[in-house]
């Protein structure tokens, strides 16, 4: 039996999107890279707004507490 295996170069698959390329980073492109930047920022600014939304609700939850004791 013959070996019929195609070699496969040794690759990388891009963070953002998944596609295989041969190099350096961790991006196919400049065009995922920058895409991936800006997801990172949405995600961070829901992150942010929840921890807010968190850190608000427990202050008034405080606050209420202290302001029914007699």
């Amino acid at each position: 039996m013959s070996d019929q295996t195609e070699k496969i170069p040794q690759h990388r698959h891009c963070s953002n999107c998944g596609k295989a390329f041969v190099g350096d980073g961790h991006f196919c492109g400049e065009e995922c890279k920058s895409s991936a930047g800006a997801v990172a920022k949405k995600k961070i600014r829901k992150l942010f707004l929840a921890w807010m939304v968190i850190v608000g609700i427990t202050v008034a939850a405080v606050v209420i507490y202290y302001m029914a004791q007699p």
